[in-house]
């Protein structure tokens, strides 16, 4: 299992963010995710929004480090990679 995170570069909210994925299956990122107490509402698409604050938490819970690039190739190398504006309504096809 396998897990990544990017930098928190993403700003929102007031804070910055990293997003969270796998390069395997959704389960296995929910399923981390959880372990974490991450709530599923952090998922978004094909990731989790995660606050800057709780980067270093998710990082020596096993979460591998790359860059934002490299992120979005994981993705698409899996297959797992849901563009904006492709899915429908939160949980319809996000699960």
């Amino acid at each position: 299992m396998t897990i990544y995170i990017d930098p928190p570069t993403w700003p929102g909210h007031g804070r910055m963010w990293s997003h969270l994925i796998s390069d395997v299956s959704y389960d296995e990122l929910h399923t981390f995710a959880a372990r974490l107490g991450v709530p599923r509402r952090a998922f978004e698409r094909d990731h989790y929004d995660i606050p800057a604050q709780r980067y270093a938490d998710v990082v020596a819970a096993g979460a591998v480090e790359v860059s934002s690039r490299e992120v979005v190739r994981l993705l698409h190398g899996a297959g797992l990679r849901r563009p904006k504006g492709r899915y429908g309504a939160p949980g319809s096809r996000s699960s």
